[in-house]
C-alpha cells in the first residue's frame, strides 16, 4: 500500500512537471515565434555577411531576451528587447540590398574558396579574407560606398589567394608530404637527380595553378607524376644505403637486378640471357608479351563468332518446335523463360544504346546493369551539377524507367589525387547531388539510395590522364525487378 501511494505521488510531480515544461514552451513559442522568423529570414539572405553590424545588434538583444525568459523576468521587458531584435534584423535585411549589387565579385571569390575548402586548408588567409569582408560590409553599412569597395577589393584578392593555397594543398599535399620525407631522410644524398626531378614537377604543378587554377588536368597529372618521384628517390635512397652497408659491388648489384626480368621470362616461358646487357632480353619480352595480347583479341572474335551462331542456332531451333506442334508443359515453361530472357536482354542493349561513349558506357554485373557516367564531371572540389549535364541525366532517369519495378544506387567514385578523407567526402556529396537531382525529376517512385567510395573502386590505372578521368566518374547500379530476392 506504501508502494501504492509512493508511486501515485511520483507519477503526479511527473505530471505537472511536463506540463509546467510545456507551458514554458508554448509561451517562448508566443513570444519569440514572429522575431524566430524575421532571424530565419535575415540567415538565409546572409544578412550577417552583408549587414553585420545591425545583426550583431540584433543577436545581443535576442540573447539578452533568451537570457530574461530563462530567468523568468518580466515579459513585457522581453518582449521590448525581442521588438530592437527583430527591428536590427530587418535592417541588416536592407543592408542585403546594397550589399548583393556592390559585393557581388567578392561574394563569388568567397564562394570558390568555400568550394576549395580554404577554411580548412589555408585558415589564415580565409580568415584575413573574412575580417576584410566583414570591414567592407561594416563600411557600406555607414554610408561610405567607396571605402566599402576599396575594402571589399582586398578581401576579393585573399579569397583568391586562399582559394589557390587551397587547391595547391589538394593537389601537392601528397608530394609535399613524401618530398618532405625525402629532405628529413636526405635522400639527395644517394637519389639527388630523383629528388630533384620531384622538386620540379611540384614547382610545375604550381605554376600552372596560378596560370589557370581551373584546367586542372595537367596540373593533376603532374603532382601525380612528382608524388611518385619522391617516392621513388626516398625508395632509392633506403636501397643504395642497404647496399653500401652490405658492401655490394657492381657485379652483385647487376646481377640482383637481372632477377626480376628473369622472372618474368619464367612465367612467359622464356629463357633470358643477359651476355648482351638488357636491351636485348627486354625487346624479346615486350615482342612476347605484345604477340600474347594479338592472340587474345583473335580468341575474342572467335567467341564473338560462336556466339553469334549459337544464336542463330537458337534462332533456328525455336522456329522448328513452333513447326513440330504442341510442346510439353515443360518446354512451354522453358521457352516463357528463354523468352523473359530475350527481352530481358533487348532492354539492356536498348539501354546501352542510349549512351554515346562520351557520356558513359553500359555494363553488367550480374544480374545487375551499371551506367557507368564519364561524361558527368564537375567543378574542382565541387558536388554541384552543372545545367550543362541536364539532359546526360534525363537519359539515366529514361534508363531507370525501362525497369519496373527495380532498385537504383548512385555510387560516386575519384580517382587517387588528393588525400582519403577528402576524396571520400567528395564522393559521397556528388552521389547526394545526382540521386537528389533524379529524384526530384525522374516523376515516378523509384527506391535510390547513394554511396561514395572515394579512390577505393577504380576501374583504369590512376597513372594516365585517361585512367584518372574513367576513375572520377558517378556509376548508376540498376537492381533490375528479376534479380531481387524474393521476387
Amino acid at each position: 500500500m506504501h508502494n501504492t501511494r509512493s508511486m501515485l505521488v511520483i507519477f503526479i510531480c511527473l505530471f505537472f512537471v511536463t506540463l509546467a515544461a510545456r507551458s514554458q514552451e508554448n509561451l517562448r513559442a508566443q513570444l519569440f515565434g514572429e522575431t524566430d522568423k524575421v532571424l530565419a529570414q535575415a540567415r538565409e539572405k546572409k544578412a550577417n555577411l552583408y549587414g553585420p553590424t545591425s545583426f550583431k545588434k540584433g543577436m545581443e538583444y535576442y540573447a539578452d531576451a533568451e537570457d530574461d525568459f530563462k530567468r523568468g523576468r518580466n515579459l513585457e521587458d522581453i518582449r521590448g528587447k525581442l521588438r530592437g531584435a527583430s527591428s536590427y534584423f530587418a535592417k541588416a535585411m536592407e543592408a542585403c540590398k546594397l550589399g548583393e549589387v556592390t559585393f557581388t565579385s567578392v561574394m563569388a571569390a568567397r564562394t570558390d574558396a568555400i568550394s576549395a575548402d580554404a577554411p580548412k586548408h589555408s585558415t589564415q588567409l580565409w580568415n584575413s579574407a573574412e575580417a576584410g569582408f566583414r570591414d567592407a560590409a561594416e563600411e557600406l553599412e555607414g554610408g561610405d560606398v567607396n571605402a566599402a569597395k576599396k575594402e571589399a577589393g582586398e578581401a576579393e584578392v585573399l579569397y583568391r589567394n586562399a582559394e589557390l593555397e587551397a587547391i595547391k594543398t589538394n593537389y601537392l599535399a601528397p608530394a609535399r608530404d613524401l618530398l618532405k620525407k625525402a629532405e628529413d631522410a636526405d635522400a639527395g644524398d644517394n637519389a639527388p637527380k630523383t629528388l630533384d626531378k620531384a622538386r620540379k614537377l611540384s614547382l610545375q604543378v604550381e605554376t600552372l595553378l596560378k596560370q589557370n587554377r581551373y584546367d586542372t588536368d595537367e596540373a593533376r597529372q603532374l603532382a601525380q607524376e612528382a608524388k611518385y618521384e619522391a617516392a621513388h628517390a626516398l625508395s632509392l635512397h633506403q636501397r643504395i644505403t642497404q647496399l653500401k652497408k652490405e658492401g655490394k659491388g657492381y657485379e652483385e648489384i647487376l646481377l640482383a637486378a637481372e632477377g626480376p626480368l628473369r622472372a618474368v621470362g619464367s612465367a612467359l616461358e622464356i629463357t633470358t640471357r643477359f651476355d648482351a646487357g638488357f636491351d636485348p632480353p627486354v625487346k624479346e619480352l615486350v615482342r612476347e608479351i605484345e604477340k600474347r595480347g594479338e592472340t587474345a583479341t583473335h580468341s575474342a572474335d572467335v567467341i564473338k563468332r560462336q556466339e553469334n551462331e549459337i544464336a542463330n542456332l537458337k534462332q533456328q531451333a525455336a522456329s522448328m518446335e513452333g513447326r513440330l506442334g504442341s510442346l510439353t508443359e515443360a518446354e512451354k515453361a522453358l521457352q516463357t523463360k528463354l523468352n523473359e530472357q530475350k527481352k530481358q536482354e533487348e532492354t539492356v542493349a536498348q539501354v546501352a544504346a542510349m549512351f554515346t561513349r562520351d557520356e558513359g558506357n553500359v555494363v553488367r554485373d550480374g544480374n545487375n546493369i551499371i551506367i557507368r557516367l564519364y561524361g558527368l564531371t564537375f567543378p574542382v572540389g565541387r558536388n554541384t551539377i552543372d545545367a550543362q549535364f541536364f539532359p546526360l541525366l534525363t537519359k539515366v532517369q529514361d534508363a531507370i524507367k525501362k525497369f519496373a519495378g527495380c532498385q537504383v544506387a548512385i555510387e560516386g567514385h575519384t580517382d587517387s589525387q588528393g588525400g582519403d578523407e577528402t576524396n571520400q567526402r567528395l564522393s559521397e556529396t556528388r552521389a547526394e547531388a545526382v540521386t537528389s537531382y533524379v529524384k526530384a525529376n525522374i516523376g515516378t517512385n523509384v527506391p535510390l539510395t547513394s554511396h561514395g567510395y572515394g579512390e577505393s573502386k577504380p576501374v583504369a590505372s590512376n597513372d594516365t590522364f585517361e585512367g584518372r578521368a574513367k576513375n572520377r566518374r558517378i556509376d548508376v547500379v540498376i537492381v533490375p525487378a528479376w534479380a531481387i530476392v524474393g521476387r
